[in-house]
């Protein structure tokens, strides 16, 4: 019998698996998981090679899973200056008083909306700190900047734009540009001017930014981006990448039949721990930016609006792809846009090939909840932004949507109670990379949501592990311990059941293992 590269001995294991729920030993060879057991069932697995680890009681469960993140995207998102811990505009202007210049620009990243008090959000209120320099601060929501006059300028910007998607450039009551810079479309004017990292230097910081999500337990990522793949493709060949990435290119308003077909072929590509597979849509934008589609106007009379001009386009570029095999995953916040894509999905029909997915789910009524499993699309949710609402409901989230919206947050136990697939990520960078706090927001959510009835500890497990891989298309190969699973596996020094949500917090991460591969180990 060919040996074990990997046994590991002394764990408290939770399997997920049915047949075999809990064990205290696996034996891994060539990526996958050769043997589980207890250490009678392992020890024949054992030869010269084998690398032997103790885990000395620490809990083992399925590799973790970030059900939605941008760890190559978000590369060049998180340059600058982190303003994330700015809480008042008095802070964000000292904050860019003495920020450093990045070839004579001030860059920044993670600006919460609720830093300006419920003022527009508005140039004129920063420029005078900034002595002339050009500036580009990107708000916590990722969807939307604060850009400065010379910033504007260095874009050739004078004026608003027309663009195919919902985007725009604000202005105040007199047509004054205010340099709030609304999805996408609009942001990519300055940022296609502005100073950007070599590519050795992404090639580094992607290294890092990689293993820094191994080491809180970690082995992959939905990715929901193109990234670069001739980046991630270089990384992937000269080291063992300690995530294992599945990348869903964006399609965006007006994609013609030779964009669909485009995307239909880039899907498998891919090498070691790395593949494209699905495809990404946007279906609205936020609720903080007023392009949330919503069924009911929020308080400043916005988001009415589908992201998709013509609603109806979306619908059949999620059906041309249905028939040619890929999966689709929609950004949805709003509760227009979430019906939108249930009814889309609904429409497939008997004929639907695939399972589809819905990105976010903010606030949404009682009829939706209960269509996602009758329609089988799944409902990826990211509980760390629970965080960015506060628990009297006086954030901008909240006071946009109103009361009765507000109260309906973050739904996570209502879509589990109702039968859906539930798939936990934390869209970093606009929440922190970290699966623990994952695991621990949907749990106990935070702010509007503060109120609502939080997943179990098996839920939430399950949300980063067994439901993960459902929304990949992998139950068959991953998401569990079983003979035959990739060998993807986190070691906890505190049980993701049982243990307290603070305490999986702080967990300490004992052994990261993807692919059979330790990409980290703790103390």
């Amino acid at each position: 019998m060919p040996s074990a590269d990997l046994v590991l001995t002394g764990a408290r294991v939770r399997t997920l698996d049915a047949e075999r729920p809990h064990a205290t030993a696996v034996a891994v060879r060539d990526g996958l998981i050769a043997a589980v057991g207890d250490e009678d069932d392992v020890r024949h697995w054992r030869g010269p090679g084998t690398e032997v680890v103790d885990l000395a009681g620490a809990h083992l469960v399925p590799g973790l899973v970030d059900c939605h993140s941008h760890p190559v995207m978000g590369l060049e998102m998180t340059t600058g200056v982190d303003l994330s811990a700015v809480r008042d505009l008095d802070g964000l202007r000292s904050a860019l008083a003495a920020a450093d210049r990045i070839d004579g620009w001030v860059v920044g990243f993670g600006l919460d909306h609720n830093v300006f008090g419920g003022r527009s959000v508005d140039r004129a209120l920063i420029e005078d700190v900034l002595e002339g320099a050009p500036a580009f601060l990107r708000l916590y929501d990722a969807h939307s900047a604060l850009a400065t006059g010379a910033a504007l300028k260095a874009a050739g910007i004078t004026g608003p734009r027309a663009f195919a998607q919902r985007a725009h450039l604000a202005t105040d009551p007199d047509g004054r540009l205010t340099g709030h810079l609304v999805e996408h479309a609009a942001m990519d004017l300055v940022t296609a001017v502005m100073p950007r990292p070599s590519r050795a230097a992404r090639r580094a910081r992607l290294t890092e930014l990689l293993s820094a999500m191994a080491a809180t337990g970690l082995t992959g990522a939905h990715v929901m981006d193109i990234g670069d793949p001739d980046l991630v493709g270089s990384v992937a060949e000269d080291t063992v990448l300690p995530l294992r990435l599945r990348f869903a290119p964006w399609c965006m308003p007006g994609a013609a039949k030779e964009d669909l077909e485009e995307l239909v072929a880039l899907q498998g590509l891919g090498g070691r721990h790395w593949e494209i597979g699905g495809v990404k849509f946007f279906m609205d934008g936020t609720v903080e930016g007023g392009t949330a589609w919503l069924e009911h106007p929020d308080c400043h009379g916005q988001g009415t609006e589908a992201f998709w001009p013509d609603p109806a386009a979306y619908s059949e570029a999620v059906r041309f792809l249905d028939r040619a095999g890929v999966r689709t995953a929609t950004h949805t916040i709003g509760d227009a846009a979430v019906r939108h894509v249930l009814d889309t999905v609904a429409a497939l029909g008997e004929g639907a090939r695939l399972t589809h997915r819905v990105e976010h789910i903010e606030s949404v009524p009682d009829d939706i909840v209960g269509r996602f499993a009758r329609t089988g699309v799944i409902a990826s949710m990211q509980p760390p932004h629970t965080a960015y609402t506060r628990a009297d409901r006086s954030d901008e989230w909240s006071v946009r949507l109103g009361e009765a919206r507000a109260r309906r947050a973050w739904r996570l136990r209502d879509l589990r109670d109702a039968g859906a697939v539930v798939a936990l990520g934390s869209d970093w960078p606009v929440a922190h990379h970290d699966v623990r706090a994952v695991l621990a927001t949907a749990r106990a959510p935070r702010g509007a949501a503060s109120e609502r009835a939080g997943l179990t500890g098996a839920q939430a497990l399950e949300g980063c592990t067994t439901h993960a891989a459902v929304a990949a298309g992998e139950s068959a190969v991953a998401g569990r311990i079983r003979r035959g699973f990739r060998a993807d596996l986190t070691a906890l020094g505190a049980d993701p059941v049982e243990a307290p949500a603070d305490e999986v917090a702080e967990a300490p991460v004992r052994l990261t293992v993807t692919g059979g591969h330790i990409v980290h180990r703790g103390a």
